[in-house]
């Protein structure tokens, strides 16, 4: 059997994109990978990036937001930043590992009715399904 290698994605809040990347790694690349999210400050997980994960399937109703020193000293095969600010205050102590930085624009930025917002969570939702999927899937 093949081992799982584990993945970290980091962004700045733990709302939006890391806990649907998280969520979107282990349902699709579970077999290969064990995720996990951070970010550099710690807040709750967006109900907008719980809502669009359902509509595919995938439940991370019981996700909590968690910052990256929760991770200190754990080993990963991975690390992956999902947005400026986390690539920039990724920590030296995830060395050795094989870092990446892949962006997404932040939908709990959009500003507009409740339907162009969930547009908006849709659209990096698959953003994200799709290059992470990608680039892990290529890895492994």
């Amino acid at each position: 059997m093949k081992e799982t290698k584990r993945v970290l994605f980091l962004c700045t809040h733990n709302s939006c994109r890391s806990q649907m990347a998280e969520g979107l790694t282990n349902h699709y690349l579970g077999d290969r990978f064990q995720a996990f999210s951070a970010g550099t400050e710690a807040t709750r997980v967006n109900p907008m990036a719980i809502r669009v994960l359902a509509e595919i399937g995938i439940d991370i109703s019981g996700h909590s937001s968690k910052i990256m020193d929760q991770f200190a000293g754990e080993k990963f095969d991975y690390v992956i930043t999902l947005c400026g600010d986390a690539n920039e205050k990724c920590p030296l102590f995830f060395g050795g590992v094989q870092r990446q930085h892949l962006g997404f624009s932040d939908p709990s930025k959009v500003v507009g009715t409740e339907e162009e917002i969930m547009a908006a969570f849709r659209k990096v939702r698959d953003e994200i399904k799709a290059r992470i999927i990608d680039y892990l899937g290529g890895t492994a």
